[in-house]
């Protein structure tokens, strides 16, 4: 009886087991699935993180080109250098060699190794080859796209053109890899110049009968000619009109930080050239922050003379704001650094160079650096090259004649240019 109904008992513990199997295997089946899909989910995802670094390593950044020869660099060729680079993701500048520029077009204004120092400094510049060809001939373009990986090579919407009339850039878009920017109105190395021309003839007439500024010409809209009977300089007035867009385009968005030591320095900064931009190198060096205060034309004209500024104030403030070196720009800056100009930008240092066009302001009874001085922070800086606004003016003036001719080479391959146009368009 007892063994009957261990048994039983036996038997109805071996009828539960198969419901208890089920449970154990219904858990195990959904522990198993939980974990594969667990595995699943982290090796997708690793799958996917792995397949997007392969497309970022593969990716290969849009390298642009663009050309020019720079001379007397001023905004326009800064704004062109910024759209170029906004076509890509780096900007190779070819500077074009003094030899091709006097062959092409004339003498240059300023030698290659002034340019090269002016192009480097551009903030949207990332790469510079030195004595780049006038014209893009089959050799050149093939180093470009095959020893530069150049893709796409840029210019202005203004025609480039060779002594024989031809577009210099038909190779490069007959290839197919030429992509264009528009031109920026209303200054050209070439007006520049006439610019120059034309302040040196008015400040010679200055003392008889005109006493009128060439910038108030500018600002009212007249040009003169010469008054000898030639044909005049080829300038014309500065058409310039500033807007709050170009200036943020050129300006930088960030501000200085909170510990940041703020180095000051002043001035024209007329016709921008390579001692400028050296000086501003040395500048910035000093501290964190670099920041500029550009002299508005009536004090240039005061303490320059009446045929100063060749570049109005907003011409000026943009060719600055293009260098790598500044960070701010004050535009019509005071005269006087005085303690409350200190005290609101947080200035720890005034700094001066040894070349400038008046070095006597220590002498002076209006020195606008008494207050630094009396601080402790002003600072005199050996300037790297000795170059002034009237060195610039001093080379045009002494090979005007050349410049003349240069200018009126110009006019006269540009006009062919465009007659050739007409007569394949049929209009």
């Amino acid at each position: 009886m007892g063994g009957g109904g261990g048994g039983a008992d036996g038997g109805s513990d071996i009828a539960l087991h198969p419901e208890k199997v089920k449970i154990v295997a219904t858990c195990l089946v959904v522990a198993v699935g939980v974990s594969l899909l667990g595995l699943y989910l982290k090796s997708g995802a690793e799958w996917r993180s792995n397949w997007s670094l392969s497309l970022n390593k593969k990716k290969k950044p849009i390298r642009v080109y663009m050309d020019g020869c720079f001379d007397m660099m001023h905004y326009g060729h800064c704004n062109a250098l910024r759209q170029a680079r906004a076509l890509g993701d780096q900007l190779v500048v070819g500077v074009v060699s003094d030899d091709e520029i006097i062959a092409n077009k004339g003498p240059p204004v300023t030698p290659v190794h002034e340019r090269m120092i002016m192009v480097n400094a551009v903030k949207w510049v990332d790469e510079v080859i030195s004595d780049a060809p006038y014209a893009i001939t089959e050799d050149f373009m093939k180093k470009l796209f095959d020893e530069y990986n150049i893709d796409y090579i840029i210019h202005g919407d203004d025609p480039c053109v060779l002594p024989d009339g031809t577009d210099a850039y038909a190779l490069a878009k007959k290839a197919g890899r030429y992509k264009q920017i528009k031109r920026t109105e209303g200054v050209s190395s070439t007006d520049i110049v006439g610019r120059m021309l034309l302040c040196t003839r008015e400040r010679s007439i200055s003392d008889s009968h005109n006493q009128s500024s060439l910038q108030r010409q500018f600002s009212h809209g007249h040009s003169q000619k010469f008054e000898d009977g030639g044909s005049g300089s080829g300038t014309r007035v500065s058409h310039f009109l500033p807007t709050s867009r170009r200036i943020v385009q050129f300006s930088n968005d960030k501000g200085p930080g909170q510990d940041a030591r703020i180095v000051y320095i002043d001035g024209a900064f007329d016709l921008f050239h390579a001692g400028h931009v050296e000086i501003l190198k040395l500048a910035r060096a000093l501290g964190d922050f670099l920041l500029v205060g550009m002299h508005n034309d009536h004090i240039v004209s005061s303490k320059r003379g009446a045929h100063r500024p060749i570049m109005n104030l907003h011409e000026r403030s943009l060719s600055v704001l293009a260098c790598q070196y500044v960070d701010e720009v004050i535009i019509g800056a005071p005269w006087e650094v005085s303690k409350d100009m200190i005290t609101t930008f947080n200035i720890s240092s005034v700094v001066h160079g040894t070349v400038a066009e008046n070095n006597d302001f220590l002498k002076e009874k209006d020195n606008p650096y008494v207050v630094p001085i009396s601080m402790g922070i002003f600072q005199v800086l050996d300037s790297p090259l000795d170059i002034t606004t009237t060195t610039i003016i001093k080379r045009i003036v002494s090979n005007h004649e050349a410049y003349q001719k240069r200018n009126q080479k110009k006019a006269a391959s540009e006009r062919r240019y465009y007659e050739d146009k007409a007569y394949v368009s049929g209009d």
